[in-house]
């Protein structure tokens, strides 16, 4: 359950929408959101207000006789919201925003193909496409609900609609799950514009998506004593830069896990199926050892995080992520080379990469990889794993990887990257590696 679900409509509405425009995914005027209540009602953003100084009673209630109660009149997009409802009565929330890779995708009457990353899959599923309509016109509703009712290649009805030369329509179940849903294929379509800079992309089979989604933690519940000081400001410190890489979009809502150990044994760690932008302390999981806090589900990287804690004594903080552009090479298969500036080598080290697949399950073949003198990895179609001795060192490092793989992206529009050389490696070892 998300926080936001348990918010009346209008505030739902508006905290998607602060988010969305926050993380600048639409316009001060463009996209709309609404979401259906339990009465039938259509609550929906109102037209021409500013979507950066919106407040709760800016929000329109659409009675299903069409009389609309407000402040403002509804969007003018509301024609192609109820179309979708009433052709797909499982959809309760809608997303329509302007997001610009979407919009990139739009404009050549192309589809994100997220089957590069399985969580992006698991979420989105395969998008749709709508023909071009006039916007707020009846023709338009109908090009959209006629996507929303069109099996895609996986013979699923798709819950996200890319429209010609318009945007993206994402429907869910909730508000949450629509905004989710959203978030990800974004993430998709800018990882792909990214990947196709650097070469071929490679994606997953049916068999390694099946693989992914059928994933579940093994741990068995158990009743821990309440928290101590230590584990409480591990906790907040841990939420703390969560939210933060969220912010910056090293992470997203539904992607990636982080984690800091307590001891030999125990560490907390990010939950699963839970929106990492509103975690609090309390929803991070302790796991100690085959056991994890009853009530709660850890992440399913969970033992991968475990089985570098298990090998290498000196790493306290976990991060697996999914940054755009280190996520590019990860799709790509193309090497990042960190000796491109001094603070790159310093904290990345020569970065390794890891076979998709073997960081499922147990995880002991990846912590041979990793470790305190190999501290960041590219995993092949899931992202980047990163260690630290810190929460705060982990982060960096997390940071320092996304920045370095953009700018190496960056630099193909200007020419070849000149490395820095075998005697500047050694110099940088011996100053600050110790050796």
């Amino acid at each position: 359950m998300h926080a936001t679900q348990w918010l009346p409509p209008c505030d739902q509405l508006l905290s998607v929408m602060q988010r969305i425009y926050q993380f600048r995914m639409t316009t001060t005027s463009g996209g709309n959101l609404s979401v259906v209540d339990d009465t039938g009602q259509i609550w929906i953003t109102p037209a021409r207000v500013d979507k950066g100084s919106l407040r709760r009673t800016d929000m329109v209630c659409v009675r299903p006789g069409g009389e609309s109660i407000g402040l403002h009149p509804p969007s003018s997009e509301l024609p192609f919201h109820q179309a979708i409802y009433a052709a797909r009565p499982d959809l309760r929330a809608i997303v329509h925003a302007h997001p610009t890779s979407l919009v990139a995708f739009s404009m050549t009457r192309q589809t994100p193909d997220t089957r590069l990353f399985p969580q992006a899959h698991q979420v989105c599923g395969q998008p749709g496409f709508a023909p071009y309509g006039l916007p707020g016109s009846r023709q338009l509703g109908q090009n959209i609900a006629h996507a929303f009712m069109t099996a895609t290649a996986d013979q699923t009805l798709p819950t996200c609609v890319v429209l010609e030369n318009h945007g993206v329509v994402v429907g869910g179940s909730t508000l949450a799950q629509a905004f989710e849903r959203f978030e990800a294929l974004e993430f998709a379509a800018k990882t792909i514009i990214q990947a196709r800079q650097l070469g071929t992309m490679h994606h997953l089979t049916a068999t390694q998506l099946a693989e992914s989604a059928a994933r579940r933690s093994d741990f068995c519940p158990a009743n821990f004593p309440p928290p101590g000081a230590e584990e409480l400001e591990l906790r907040r410190e841990l939420c703390e830069f969560t939210r933060r890489g969220v912010r910056q979009r090293l992470l997203i809502s539904t992607e990636g896990s982080f984690s800091a150990r307590l001891d030999e044994e125990r560490f907390v760690i990010t939950p699963s199926q839970r929106d990492r932008y509103e975690l609090q302390p309390a929803d991070l999981v302790l796991v100690r050892g085959n056991t994890a806090a009853a009530g709660q589900y850890p992440s399913r990287a969970s033992r991968l995080h475990q089985s570098i804690y298990r090998q290498h004594a000196e790493v306290r903080a976990i991060v697996l992520a999914h940054p755009v552009h280190a996520t590019a090479y990860s799709v790509t298969h193309e090497a990042l080379d960190a000796r491109t500036i001094p603070e790159s080598y310093i904290f990345l080290r020569d970065v390794r990469r890891i076979a998709y697949g073997p960081h499922f399950g147990a995880g002991t073949a990846v912590a041979e990889v990793v470790g305190p003198q190999q501290p960041a990895a590219i995993i092949d179609n899931d992202g980047v794993l990163v260690l630290g001795k810190s929460v705060l060192d982990a982060f960096d490092r997390l940071e320092v990887l996304e920045t370095t793989a953009e700018a190496l992206i960056h630099s193909r529009a200007l020419g070849p990257v000149t490395v820095m050389g075998d005697t500047v490696i050694e110099e940088l070892r011996r100053v600050f590696l110790g050796g």
